[in-house]
């Protein structure tokens, strides 16, 4: 039988149906291409850098970087200033400010973080964290997102390996309701959800997929498509900005080794990674846990999950952890 499993971060139900996973379907095969060290046409390789905005920041100084940030040429939200909404209830709208900025990962055309070296993830760590208090600390802002895409089938338009960080000037919906449910298991219980997540998953360990240091890397007992992956702190923190120096290695580790098990145990998967962090100091820093999503598109939603707002997952996360656990190099 199929069984429905809520998400206690979020309250939100999900169907797991394995037995689905057998039906009958055509797959989409899309061999991913050989990339060249550089291509002249790439905007973000070496010796291209006046095909971009004016850049904001790169490591190190000097001409040969490793990691480095531009504004987003087409950026979703761009400027600074106030955020004044107008308009009746029925047509409001305020101005598109905010920041779209691109982290270009490596000066390689045909890296990958799941092959760089710890030193090379940690930097990239380092910006995302840099970018985050930069654009935080903004008045206008109240969210800030980073985020990855792999993979024409994960939305990236370009291959060079690069990631993205949005500055909104409103609340994130989909981080509302995690700040809801969290801001209310706190007031009844006392503690944050998603230390007390961690410790369930430490205390039954059928899902936990990998550790470094002081990250998490585990498949949710809900989880909404199949091989979704967290990667949390196991040490409470409210805000990705608060994350320390010391604690970058770790993550970098973490990182690496999940998304090597990922591409080992999937066929190579185009995957979207996203960084949940609490938008403000204060109480949700006390409530919310950063942490980031590793969602491999091996799944479509279809009908019935945009019709319902409800996913179904044809791979129990217990399997899934097993899979990854056993791909994991040491």
């Amino acid at each position: 039988m199929s069984t429905l499993r809520q998400d206690p971060t979020t309250r939100q139900w999900s169907i797991l149906a394995p037995r689905r996973g057998q039906r009958p379907h055509q797959p989409v095969l899309t061999p991913r291409p050989d990339l060249p060290e550089r291509d002249p046409r790439c905007p973000f390789c070496p010796g291209n850098e006046e095909q971009t905005p004016p850049e904001i920041v790169r490591t190190p100084d000097g001409s040969t970087w490793r990691v480095r940030v531009v504004p987003n040429m087409y950026g979703a939200l761009t400027g600074e200033g106030p955020a004044h909404r107008s308009g009746s209830p029925m047509f409001r709208e305020m101005p598109g400010v905010g920041g779209h900025e691109v982290v270009i990962e490596s000066p390689r055309h045909g890296a990958r973080m799941d092959e760089m070296t710890r030193e090379h993830v940690a930097e990239i760590v380092e910006m995302w964290r840099s970018r985050y208090r930069a654009l935080i600390a903004r008045p206008e802002v109240r969210a800030v997102v980073v985020f990855k895409n792999f993979g024409a089938f994960a939305g990236t338009s370009l291959a060079h390996p690069h990631s993205q960080v949005v500055a909104t000037p409103v609340f994130l919906p989909r981080l509302l309701r995690r700040l809801d449910v969290a801001t209310r298991y706190f007031d009844e219980n006392g503690v944050c959800v998603y230390d007390d997540v961690i410790a369930a998953e430490r205390e039954v360990r059928l899902r936990i997929v990998d550790e470094c240091g002081g990250f998490l890397a585990f498949e949710p007992f809900a989880s909404n498509s199949p091989y979704e992956t967290w990667v949390i702190p196991s040490f409470h923190q409210g805000s990705f900005g608060n994350l320390a120096d010391e604690e970058v290695d770790d993550l970098a580790c973490v990182l690496i080794r999940t998304l090597t098990a990922l591409r080992r145990a999937c066929g190579d998967p185009d995957f979207n990674l996203v960084l949940y962090s609490a938008p403000t100091n204060g109480h949700t820093d006390e409530v919310f846990h950063w942490h980031i999503k590793i969602i491999p598109k091996i799944a479509t939603p279809a009908g019935f999950e945009i019709g319902s707002a409800m996913s179904i997952n044809t791979v129990a996360p217990e399997d899934a952890a097993e899979t990854l656990r056993g791909a994991h190099v040491e």
